[in-house]
């Protein structure tokens, strides 16, 4: 769900990027974004698609290795399998003992991570560029010979069990998260959290690791990624000798429902004595890159940033600069999904003031958008504050690869990436208020309401 709770950045191009037919050019006048960073692409005869960023800022390398598979692709019920395999790549191959992937990156002055979503998993490291070779064969390594044993995988069950107790149950508005998300999509894919259900987690087993792993941890389901001080050349040498033996696998199709929730528009609610700001979402079905009317999607991200990008959005000036009835009012939209998105506004209460004052003037704020629309004043600057952000993502070595990443993993490709600022800019006012007709008037929503226990 995206709202005030866990807000996506409209303007994250890891979340802007899909093809679209070519529109005139806006009067916005678009900042002067920098070149295009060299790139190079190259698929392994196993289906590898290697993806090579050259940066010679810094001696410094990262490789990213993206699987398309996340929490939306796991059999019913085997909730957080995804997630888990996040933990069991870490537990060693027979040439690298569990425990020793991070420490000997640790030793070479380097960092790793992984991360899980709805439709992908990523694992990263950060090194010296004369470290890569290093990290390409440990990776490529877990990609084949992972020990998927007992021994390893009943205690990190454990541990995930932990890591739910502590960054879900314990945060109420995490709790709602999930309310909402099983409200607004139903008990399958995108309503399903990504760590799992506790009850589905205490049952994963071994045969259920080794399957998924066998599905989905396939070279022709991946995709690498390496940037910084290096060569096209060198990376498809190192990437032949150790992605290059990896065999294809038969890996199965990628569903997303277009369904959704039932009962909508709903109103779900968390009581909490550990609540101590009280905070309105609401959360709309929207379409995606992919699904629904896809043709919303580029549109859809200036209109969550001219109502709700920043202090300059219409519902922060309104709520709580004019009207004194929020410390903190957003909007955000998701457009980077296999699936159906969300378009989601988040609201947190000013002292004295009641969950209806802030629904009531939310809906008057959507309303007279609607009817009077959002002007070209306000379109040019949410404009330039995504064109801005394009910059700063450009320029970072670690966003770039996320972006790529998150977009070919969920059926984009590197033109999309590249082309984002150009499909922004082209946005037009029209194009703005059928969008925001679409999505806002839709019945399709959850609102949620977080509150004190005993609040009224």
């Amino acid at each position: 769900m995206l709202s005030r709770r866990h807000l996506l950045a409209a303007g994250s191009l890891a979340t802007l990027v899909a093809p679209v037919a070519g529109r005139a050019q806006t009067r916005v006048a678009m900042p002067t974004l920098p070149p295009i960073p060299a790139s190079e692409t190259f698929e392994l005869d196993n289906g590898l698609f290697v993806v090579v960023l050259p940066s010679a800022r810094a001696p410094i390398v990262t490789q990213m290795l993206w699987y398309k598979v996340g929490s939306a692709d796991e059999p019913p019920g085997k909730s957080g399998i995804a997630h888990f395999f996040e933990h069991l790549m870490f537990k060693g191959t027979p040439s690298v003992p569990a425990g020793e992937f991070s420490k000997i990156i640790s030793r070479v002055g380097g960092q790793d991570n992984a991360f899980t979503s709805y439709d992908y998993t990523a694992y990263h490291q950060t090194v010296g560029a004369d470290h890569l070779e290093l990290v390409m064969r440990m990776e490529a390594d877990r990609m084949t010979n992972l020990n998927i044993t007992e021994k390893e995988l009943l205690p990190e069950r454990d541990v995930i069990l932990e890591e739910r107790r502590q960054v879900v149950e314990s945060r109420p508005s995490a709790l709602l998260d999930e309310v909402t998300r099983e409200a607004l999509f139903g008990r399958r894919d995108y309503g399903i959290p990504v760590i799992g259900y506790p009850e589905e987690i205490r049952k994963l087993d071994v045969a259920d690791a080794r399957a998924f792993y066998d599905h989905h941890y396939a070279p022709n389901n991946a995709v690498l990624i390496i940037a910084g001080d290096t060569t096209a050349q060198a990376v498809r040498d190192l990437a032949g000798k150790y992605y290059g033996p990896a065999a294809r696998k038969d890996v199965p199709p990628r569903r997303r429902s277009a369904e959704v929730g039932a009962g909508l528009p709903r109103t779900v609610e968390r009581r909490d004595k550990r609540v101590a700001q009280p905070e309105w979402s609401r959360d709309y079905v929207a379409p995606s890159y992919r699904m629904g009317e896809t043709q919303h999607a580029y549109a859809l991200q200036v209109v969550a940033q001219a109502l709700g990008g920043g202090q300059s959005g219409r519902l922060y000036r309104t709520l709580v600069l004019d009207r004194k009835l929020a410390l903190d009012a957003n909007a955000g939209y998701s457009p980077q999904a296999l699936g159906l998105g969300t378009f989601g506004i988040g609201v947190s209460l000013a002292p004295q003031r009641t969950m209806a004052e802030i629904a009531d003037a939310v809906q008057a704020l959507l309303d007279q958008a609607l009817r009077e629309g959002i002007s070209e004043d306000e379109i040019d600057r949410a404009k330039r504050r995504l064109l801005a952000a394009a910059i700063y993502a450009r320029d970072s070595l670690s966003s770039g690869p996320r972006m790529y990443g998150s977009t070919l993993t969920t059926g984009g490709t590197m033109a999309d990436v590249d082309q984002w600022p150009d499909r922004i800019a082209a946005v037009t006012r029209k194009e703005v208020m059928a969008a925001a007709h679409a999505v806002l008037e839709s019945k399709q929503c959850v609102t949620s309401l977080l509150l004190p226990e005993g609040a009224g």
